[in-house]
């Protein structure tokens, strides 16, 4: 994993062979995929809720399988990162999205669905992270905000895929179309990756660490007086954003505003572009670790503010709640920010667990955060209420307790919090 390249003791290597931007791309077309997995539910949860009749705590389950599954095999990613490497790791885990995409199209029932949701979160798990492993191979600590932040501009092109494309799918043809488009997008990217991407020249930890070691040294990442901080924050900030975006922004603009699947696809789209352009605006404007995590804090607390904005636009303001979309979604990219916060806040010898960690940690919490917007959500439906508005005031009432929870919790140690070498 990333301690292997983050100042572990082992040296950068430069790409041999093939350029190291070419490489990269083809780890990052395996990013942009998982990123497209992830919000495929943004516009399809309608269509697969009218075919098996779903309510919406259903649906909200079908969505969180993909978190799920993600946040519970970073343990494994982990692991295998260090032992075997970003390219293998990447080919053998990613081939599982072509077989769960596949099951997901010829789905039978509800339950089948959900299963081809958790085989593609199990697949998506190192799509992120083997990108971030080979950076820090061939990229100082000085630019690895900056590189990771463009990484992650790039592969947002994935969203743009399950917007109105996919919207304009779906009423062509069928949402199970769009499954078989990706099955077959994600198999070029496993044969891209098998092809263009070198084997790691070395390995960043022992072949032979046992799996008990492994959880040995997970459990000492997070049990550190800095973890609670940064998980807490790190299972709240892009799991609220990812909740809007996968779930709830095309039912505001549909039910709210009358806007057609298409319409509400288009809008899905320009939150998707400024998602797309938030992370490498923010690594660019990384202050630093002295002023970092109170940014991290403030931004927090405007993107609580900007989500119940957007909850609470009224019905004759639909420019309005576009333009509070657009800007939510630009300044959500300030979660760049908290990888290197995480880096900076330990040793450089845990830095790549505690990156597994945070991811872990976000992609567990858009499972919870989907869930509990959809119990909220539920709940004034059965009271009368409406459950768009629910929803949005529930996602800024979590991030709000996240923001609470790294201000009041306690932080790195001084000399913990320095830049990695």
């Amino acid at each position: 994993m990333l301690q292997a390249n983050a100042g572990s003791g082992l040296q950068r290597v430069p790409a041999h062979g093939r350029g190291f931007p070419v490489m990269l791309a083809a780890l990052v077309s395996c990013f942009a995929l998982s990123q497209a997995y992830r919000t495929v539910p943004g516009v399809t949860a309608g269509a697969i809720a009218a075919e098996f009749s779903l309510s919406q705590q259903q649906v909200t389950q079908f969505a969180a399988a993909f978190h799920l599954a993600f946040a519970v095999m970073q343990i494994g990613v982990g692991i295998s990162l260090d032992r075997y490497g970003a390219k293998r790791t990447a080919c053998w885990l990613f081939s599982l999205t072509v077989l769960g995409a596949l099951l997901s199209a010829l789905a039978p029932t509800y339950a089948v669905l959900v299963l081809g949701q958790a085989l593609i979160g199990f697949g998506c798990a190192p799509a992120l992270l083997a990108c971030l492993v080979f950076i820090g191979r061939h990229v100082g600590a000085n630019r690895l905000s900056a590189v990771s932040g463009l990484v992650m501009s790039v592969g947002g092109i994935g969203t743009l895929m399950t917007a109105t494309p996919l919207a304009w799918l779906v009423e062509l043809w069928s949402w199970r179309a769009g499954f078989l488009v990706l099955a077959a997008l994600s198999a070029l990217a496993v044969l891209a990756c098998g092809l263009l991407v070198e084997r790691d020249p070395e390995r960043g930890a022992d072949a032979t660490e046992s799996l008990g070691a492994s959880f040995r040294m997970l459990f000492a990442v997070i049990t550190m007086r800095q973890a609670p901080a940064i998980l807490i924050l790190g299972g709240i900030t892009y799991a609220v954003v990812m909740a809007i975006r996968s779930l709830w922004l095309v039912p505001l603009f549909t039910e709210r505003y009358d806007f057609s699947l298409v319409s509400a696809g288009n809008v899905v789209l320009i939150m998707s572009v400024a998602m797309m352009l938030g992370p490498a605006l923010f690594g660019r404007l990384d202050p630093g670790p002295r002023l970092r995590r109170r940014v991290i804090f403030a931004c927090t607390l405007l993107l609580a503010a900007l989500i119940a904005a957007l909850g609470l636009c009224p019905a004759a303001s639909p420019v309005a709640a576009i333009a509070i979309a657009v800007t939510m979604a630009l300044q959500g990219g300030f979660t760049i920010l908290q990888y290197a916060d995480t880096r900076t806040a330990y040793p450089p010898q845990s830095q790549g667990r505690a990156l597994s960690a945070l991811t872990m940690s976000m992609f567990a919490g858009v499972a919870i955060v989907q869930w509990l917007s959809g119990l909220a959500a539920a709940l004034a439906s059965n009271h009368g209420a409406d459950p768009v508005t629910a929803a949005y005031l529930s996602l800024a009432a979590i991030a709000v307790a996240g923001a609470a929870a790294f201000a009041l919790l306690p932080g790195p140690r001084r000399q913990e919090h320095a830049p990695a070498p």
